[in-house]
Parts: C-alpha cells; structure tokens; sequence
C-alpha cells in the first residue's frame, strides 16, 4: 500500500515538475525575438486591488502583444494597437495592489476604444513603453505623459 501511494506522490511530482518546465520554456520563447517585458494588467479597476494578472508583453510592429505567465499558449490573449491606445495617468500602485504585482512596478492607466485599461510594468519598460507610443506616424490622437 504505501509503495503505491510513494509512486502516485511520485508521478504527482514528475508532472508538476514537467509543468513548470513547459511554462519555463514557453516563457524563453517568447523572450527569444526580444521586445518584451513583464506586465500586469488589469481590464477594470477595483477598488480592492484584486483583478491583476501577471504577464509578458511584446512589441510586434504597431501593437503590443500581452500573453499570460501562467498559460501554456503562444497566441496573445490580448493585443493592444498603437493607434487606439491613449495613456490617461500614471500612479504608484495603493498598498492592497502592490501584493499582487510584480516588485517596483507603476500602473499605468489607458483607454482603448472607450475602455480603461490597467497596466503596470517597471520604470524602464513606462519609458520605452511612451517612446514606442510616440514613435507612431504623424496625424495620430496620442495624449502623452
């Protein structure tokens, strides 16, 4: 009896082990072409900080692509054009938020087709982030920083 129950925790452990591998690998090949950062985002705001999920974004022409952490899957879950996103604000995240993002990230709130958006990334990411957003061809409505 116990040898059956070592090797069910066994082959538990195996494939939980072969799980973070496949999320491990998945994120390397994301990574690979390069233009990506780790992103927070957020479809509604709540006051109690909930909603947050953690993720990688990358550039991809004129949208950015955000892709889950804790998905097995290479198509984006949501893509955002360059030419219908406006930055509205920046913040520093309220104390309940902060818990569930990644460390010393600022939120950064947007609107895309009437809709705020919530994301939040490093510093260093906002920067590149506004340039890239500046950077679109003239004759585009882009309310910066």
């Amino acid at each position: 009896m116990i040898e059956i129950i070592l090797d069910i925790a066994g082959l538990t452990l195996a494939l939980v082990l072969v799980g973070l591998a496949g999320l491990a690998f998945r994120r390397r090949l994301l990574q690979r072409g390069g233009g990506t950062f780790d992103s927070s985002l957020r479809l509604r705001k709540q006051d109690n900080g909930k909603g947050w999920s953690l993720g990688i974004a990358r550039y991809a022409g004129d949208s950015v692509e955000w892709f889950p952490v804790f998905s097995y899957g290479f198509r984006p879950r949501r893509t955002f054009s360059r030419n219908d996103l406006i930055v509205q604000a920046r913040r520093d995240p309220a104390a309940n938020e902060a818990l569930g993002l990644y460390a010393d990230h600022v939120v950064v709130e947007c609107e895309q087709a009437g809709r705020t958006i919530e994301l939040a990334m490093a510093e260093d990411a906002l920067t590149g982030f506004l340039v890239w957003l500046e950077a679109a061809p003239p004759g585009r409505r882009h309310a910066p920083l």
